[in-house]
């Protein structure tokens, strides 16, 4: 089923990372070939600009359009300190007050991060953020939140809050029933819950994209593994959701590939649009 894609958005953790957070090693020469073709790759993650530089780098698709905090902030020129800002949607002040102190004060062993362009805020380093650390290869600044939060002094375009799964399930039962309209939540994994401005989705970030570049949806290829990927792979001419991915999720897609541990995203490239 060869289709006429003319851009792809791709998820990174799960899907174009194995288990050992290795990129899938015949997905640099297939982004060389869709270059030849004027297909863009573009990467969307819940990741920072800086947990993506590196990935970014090693597939040499920093002149495309990188949708950082899964479309929160899409950037371009990367690898620039002043990279230019293509979209940015921030939560809202009060909310991220609000969210910080029942955490502090109902939640305490759960960690909260702050995410605010490229910098990464915590308030101690704990378990959970050194655990973050390793697998972004970036380093927090370690900051008082709550002074943080209050100064209004940066824009916030993630919250990150990591803990026990169980524990992480209960809060997210606790701020959905909360009076939150502008943010949504929903979780990377099953102990990473993720906050960002209501209006911020993979699916938006493909919507605008597409806008960018002047083409219609069904001109799209997305790829994903969880629950977050799934607004993007209904809305993309062609879905590809990865082996690795929940059953839920594989439902939701055009067609399965093989896993992420199997190179998954360079077979579907390879099949669909080379």
């Amino acid at each position: 089923m060869m289709m006429e894609i003319k851009l792809i958005l791709s998820d990174i953790d799960g899907t174009i990372l194995n288990d050992d957070n290795v990129i899938d090693t015949d997905l640099k020469q297939a982004v060389k070939r869709l270059g030849q073709k004027n297909v863009p790759f573009v990467l969307a993650s819940a990741r920072s600009p800086e947990g993506m530089l590196p990935i970014a780098k090693e597939l040499d698709v920093l002149d495309n359009p990188i949708a950082c905090y899964n479309g929160a902030l899409v950037v371009k020129d990367l690898d620039k300190k002043d990279f230019t800002t293509i979209l940015s949607h921030e939560l809202e002040t009060n909310d991220v007050k609000n969210i910080n102190d029942i955490i502090q004060k109902q939640y305490p062993t759960v960690s909260v991060n702050l995410y605010s362009g490229s910098d990464w805020y915590v308030g101690s380093i704990d378990k959970w953020v050194k655990i973050e650390a390793d697998i972004t290869k970036m380093t927090p600044v370690v900051t008082d939140l709550e002074r943080l939060i209050s100064a209004h002094k940066v824009p916030v375009h993630k919250l990150l809050l990591i803990g026990e799964p169980d524990e992480i399930s209960q809060v997210l039962q606790h701020l959905r029933n909360g009076e939150f309209a502008d943010s949504s939540f929903y979780l990377s994994k099953p102990n990473y819950l993720e906050i960002t401005n209501s209006h911020v989705s993979k699916e938006k970030a493909l919507r605008e994209l597409a806008k960018v570049y002047g083409l219609s949806l069904d001109k799209t290829m997305t790829l994903g593994d969880n629950f977050n990927d799934v607004p993007m792979l209904k809305l993309a001419g062609l879905g590809v959701a990865m082996q690795n991915a929940p059953a839920e999720v594989k439902k939701c897609a055009n067609v399965v590939t093989e896993s992420n541990n199997k190179n998954g995203v360079s077979k579907a490239i390879e099949k669909y649009v080379l």
